[in-house]
């Protein structure tokens, strides 16, 4: 039963049955997204391409999620937020049988374009959906649990869909995960609560400087994501350079995976109390670890350590820049989940598309530099826009913020 509590004055236990069964849909929708990165030599030769080209599939789904995300989600903003997430995860069983089914390079990517158009609202529609659930003085905290699905889509569904097609082919972890995505479906139609009509606002137009935020926010997020795709699109063959087996690589991300759960435990700790000295911290830790990958190569120990390292501070910056979005108040919460899924995907695919040109070109070393330089690029935007990245949730913010008068801070 729903708790009677109304959702502006709801904590995360209140609603503690629907955060639960959006971290589980965050999960199978990051298995989805990022299941070729594991699987990355064994999809390449069964389409026969190379790796460079076979890692593309990553870019072609998060471009078609940067298209699409923010049109999408203000086409749908009157339609029921609960059929509507609903639907989307029906789009990701279609999309993983069909790449379970397809036979070449082409239908993989037709496939994969598809399962882009389902993120591209999902995530819109999944952020706001958390910010709702719970009152402003625990939108951090939610958005955290819920991100938690996500980490663990790193941390056992790539790891374990890795192992899988390591055993018996690429194709049974797709459609392994086309069953758990439907089972998600189920789940998720039986315990999360619906969101009523009048809990979607429609927004005022937000004044200039609030915009301007969000601009901070969304550009950071881009570029942020580049850096750490470009490298982490192509870990499985950095890690086969130092001497690790293919049968080993599952193994292998199921321990690194497992880090991020570090970053997550930052953001629930200091996301609601410290957001900018947390975002600086995994930014500047992600940086220097890549630089350390990019040395030790081709180690094995010392380049482990690295990526778990940087992996572990990368857990935090979903739902810190998730939060950052929202509390900049440049948009209603859809269309500010919509920018930060948008950008996000756009920072993977170009990351992905950067990474395939240096990998093969320059090699994983060269790499890791690469990912690093542009990671720092976006730590300068961070430590530069205090107002967009306020040391706590209502730091930097004053009545006249939009020259009106109306500026209300929610996370106060």
């Amino acid at each position: 039963m729903p708790s009677p509590v109304p959702f502006s004055r709801r904590s995360v236990r209140d609603s503690a049955a629907g955060i639960v069964v959006l971290a589980v849909a965050n999960f199978v929708a990051i298995t989805t997204e990022v299941l070729p990165v594991g699987l990355l030599p064994q999809l390449a030769r069964g389409v026969s391409v190379t790796e460079s080209t076979a890692g593309l599939l990553v870019s072609v789904y998060a471009f078609v999620v940067a298209a699409l995300a923010v049109p999408l989600t203000v086409a749908t903003r009157k339609l029921p937020r609960k059929p509507l997430l609903l639907g989307t995860l029906g789009v990701y069983v279609a999309s993983n049988v069909l790449v379970a089914c397809s036979g070449s390079f082409a239908a993989v990517a037709a496939a994969r374009t598809l399962g882009g158009i389902g993120h591209a609202v999902f995530f819109s529609v999944s952020i706001a959906y958390a910010a709702r659930l719970v009152g402003p003085l625990h939108t951090g905290k939610a958005l955290t649990y819920v991100t938690a699905g996500g980490t663990l889509g790193f941390v056992l569904g790539v790891p374990l869909g890795t192992s899988l097609g390591a055993a018996v082919g690429w194709r049974w972890s797709f459609g392994a995960l086309a069953g758990l995505c439907l089972l998600t479906l189920v789940l998720v139609a039986r315990l999360l609560p619906a969101v009523d009509a009048a809990e979607i606002r429609t927004e005022d137009r937000p004044g200039r400087r609030r915009r301007v935020r969000l601009a901070l926010v969304v550009g950071a997020n881009t570029v942020l994501f580049c850096g750490h795709y470009a490298v982490y699109t192509y870990v499985s063959p950095i890690l086969l350079t130092t001497g690790l087996t293919e049968g080993a690589l599952g193994p292998a991300l199921f321990v690194l995976g497992t880090v991020g759960l570090v970053g997550l435990w930052a953001a629930a700790r200091f996301l609601d109390s410290r957001p900018r000295a947390l975002t600086l911290a995994a930014m500047g830790t992600i940086a220097a670890s890549l630089v350390a990958v990019a040395w030790t190569l081709p180690a094995m120990v010392p380049v482990l350590v690295a990526c778990a390292v940087w992996l572990a501070a990368f857990g935090a910056v979903p739902a810190t820049f998730q939060a950052a979005a929202l509390r900049a108040d440049g948009a209603g919460p859809d269309v500010a989940g919509a920018f930060v899924n948008s950008t996000s995907n756009l920072g993977i695919g170009v990351g992905a598309a950067v990474g395939s040109v240096v990998f093969a070109q320059g090699g994983p070393a060269d790499l890791a530099l690469t990912g690093a330089a542009i990671v720092v690029v976006s730590l300068l935007v961070v430590v530069s826009a205090r107002s967009a990245f306020p040391a706590t949730p209502s730091s930097d913010r004053s009545p006249s913020d939009d020259g009106t008068g109306e500026d209300v801070v929610r996370d106060r």
